[in-house]
């Protein structure tokens, strides 16, 4: 069976070309003020090939989302393939994001407002951003599974997307974060992995296993 135009190499460096012209017109403009035509125009295509890749600008913002996700991936594998400690892999993937994610500090800043908006199909939480959700939620328990951490069944289930909800903590702190080379956004991982670390193993203690149960509770009442 013939591959899609939208998958074939052509295909493919036509889409990435759009997503790259977008992402300098949001740096340029700011997202409001960014058209899908100008995205056309600086992409060199047709505004109806524009609109065949990408049905609108959110769905531009959803290929950022994707194309840091990989990034990030990419950029963690080291770390993950020679460390076995918890609180090193959780550290290595916690600056590795921080890293690759510098260059779009001043673009993130822009369109936090729209992200921001609950009801906003930019929302980290919305049902659109859910392929990069699961994504991101994939690498925290990939983080969990290699390492030494143990874990009460229960705790570990949800593990990865508590982690994930304290990543989206170091995200917004990272949008507002105006340090040379987002340095306060570093030094809270460095300070914050280690306590995570030590909160995460007190949680086999018997003392404190029945908050433990409670936190999962919590998460598992109010998830969607």
């Amino acid at each position: 069976m013939p591959e899609p135009a939208s998958r074939s190499p052509k295909g493919e460096q036509t889409r990435q070309a759009i997503v790259a012209a977008a992402l300098d017109l949001f740096r340029e403009r700011g997202y409001d003020r960014t058209t899908m035509r100008g995205v056309a125009e600086a992409a060199g295509v047709s505004l109806g090939n524009a609109y065949y890749y990408f049905s609108s600008k959110e769905h531009l913002v959803q290929a950022f989302y994707d194309r840091v996700q990989e990034e990030h991936r990419a950029a963690a594998e080291d770390v993950l393939a020679r460390e076995t400690t918890f609180a090193g892999r959780l550290q290595g993937l916690l600056d590795a994001w921080v890293r690759i994610a510098q260059p779009y500090h001043e673009f993130a800043g822009k369109f936090f407002k729209n992200a921001a908006e609950p009801t906003s199909p930019l929302s980290p939480f919305s049902e659109d951003s859910r392929p990069a959700r699961d994504a991101s939620t994939a690498l925290f328990r990939e983080v969990l599974d290699g390492s030494d951490l143990k874990l009460a069944p229960a705790l570990r289930a949800e593990m990865p997307e508590l982690l994930w909800l304290m990543h989206m903590g170091v995200v917004l702190f990272w949008v507002y974060d105006g340090s040379p080379d987002q340095r306060r956004t570093r030094a809270l991982v460095a300070q914050a992995v280690p306590l995570v670390d030590k909160l995460a193993r007190m949680t086999r203690l018997p003392l404190v296993r029945g908050v433990v149960d409670d936190v999962v509770g919590l998460v598992r009442a109010v998830r969607p």
